[in-house]
């Protein structure tokens, strides 16, 4: 028995040795690579949406952010029209378009201000009574559409007739009309006719609790400023803050159970949605050993760049001051390029803060059901403005600003 004893504990022995090195080792390389990310503050949405082959992530943007609003304020869950914003818009751009002769901007783009303006001006409605899909797609294309809207301006503007006529408008209208649909009048909710403005007063859905804050050193701080952005068509204002207090406000919305309507450059090398990641990274020669710094030097930035961005395991990330924010926004590297929603934060094991950011690319577009976790430091170089409700603003922050 004792001979017995002594062969079972020598084969434990044996089958530790053997595996658990591989096995400690294992899980040491995943704890070495994987990211693995604590959640901090997460804010309840609605499902995520797909804007497709359509330059409208504004419109999905900010209306995923109204939703959000809508359900912190009154618990009801919500699908808006992304297409009857879409509709008001591109008629209120045409009209701009055609009064400037062609010197404004007109295309797809547009700013989370653009929302609230025309449910501000038209109201809203579900996602049940408007959906502009009239072209016979299951998802929106606006390929066509954008050029067939665009070249008939330009052929407005051009005064053929000697002078433009008085049906141009309604012959454009007829346009929207065909690809996206007619504008409701009314419809039913709740058992009673209601009108896209009584809609939106019943989801308490105010366009004046709404800001829009950017952060740029060319402007005047605490004042409200035109940013100059292809996008903002419309000339509308925003609070110009230094960046610490941007991101102050960013987190103090997320922290109180706000969310924040996010606009930025997703051109960056570091954005990648189909990792589910958005990063900033950079290489802390200083923290490297001799050999290390030596063989880092030695490589190609081509090399370094791989090494970089890598989009599996956290690293270090670089420092973002007012400069760096300044110097990119000048020279074309941090552009408008698209709108999301910041939901929540999380953690890595590093300690790195990211965003939770609910994307409009519908939601089997990765491995986040459609999200993306966006770091700070990448927040700080690329965000260009936001949106948030005013009373997400820190309380002496909203003295300073007069709100």
């Amino acid at each position: 028995m004792k001979a017995l004893t002594n062969s079972v504990l020598l084969a434990c022995i044996t089958i530790f040795i053997i595996f658990s090195p591989a096995q400690l080792f294992a899980q040491d390389e995943v704890a070495d690579t994987a990211y693995i990310f604590e959640i901090i503050v997460e804010n309840p949405v609605t499902s995520v949406k797909d804007q497709h082959r359509s330059g409208t992530c504004w419109a999905f943007g900010a209306v995923s952010f109204l939703e959000a609003e809508v359900l912190r304020i009154t618990e009801k869950e919500t699908d808006l029209s992304e297409m009857f914003i879409v509709r008001n818009t591109y008629a209120d751009k045409a009209l701009k378009y055609v009064r400037l002769h062609g010197r404004s901007n007109f295309g797809a783009g547009g700013q989370a201000h653009d929302v609230t303006n025309v449910i501000a001006e038209y109201g809203i409605v579900p996602e049940t009574v408007y959906a502009g899909l009239e072209i016979g797609e299951e998802k929106h294309n606006h390929g066509e559409m954008d050029a067939v809207l665009k070249a008939f301006l330009d052929a407005v503007i051009k005064k053929r007739g000697g002078k433009l006529s008085p049906k141009w408008f309604e012959a454009y209208s007829a346009i929207l009309d065909v690809y996206l649909g007619h504008v409701p009048a009314s419809f039913e909710y709740e058992g009673v006719d209601v009108s896209p403005l009584g809609y939106a007063s019943a989801l308490e859905i105010d366009p004046e609790n709404y800001i829009e804050l950017t952060s740029y050193s060319i402007y005047p701080y605490y004042e409200s400023v035109n940013l100059e952005i292809p996008d903002n068509w419309s000339d509308d204002l925003y609070y110009n803050l230094p960046v610490d207090e941007l991101m102050e406000v960013i987190d103090n919305a997320l922290e109180n159970g706000y969310t924040v309507c996010w606009d930025g450059d997703v051109s960056d090398r570091g954005f990648s949605h189909r990792n589910g990641i958005a990063i900033l990274p950079e290489k802390k020669v200083e923290s490297l050993s001799g050999t290390e710094r030596e063989r880092w030097e030695e490589l190609t930035e081509t090399e370094k760049g791989k090494e970089l961005y890598v989009f599996e395991k956290p690293g270090d990330e670089k420092e973002v001051d007012q400069e760096m924010r300044q110097e990119h926004f000048d020279n074309y590297t941090s552009t408008d390029d698209h709108l999301m929603h910041l939901t929540g934060i999380v953690e890595d094991q590093n300690g790195t803060m990211y965003y939770i950011t609910k994307n409009s690319w519908d939601d089997d577009s990765n491995d986040k059901g459609g999200y993306l976790y966006m770091s700070e430091s990448y927040l700080r170089l690329n965000t260009l403005a936001i949106m948030i409700h005013k009373d997400a603003l820190p309380k002496k922050l909203a003295e300073k600003l007069g709100l």
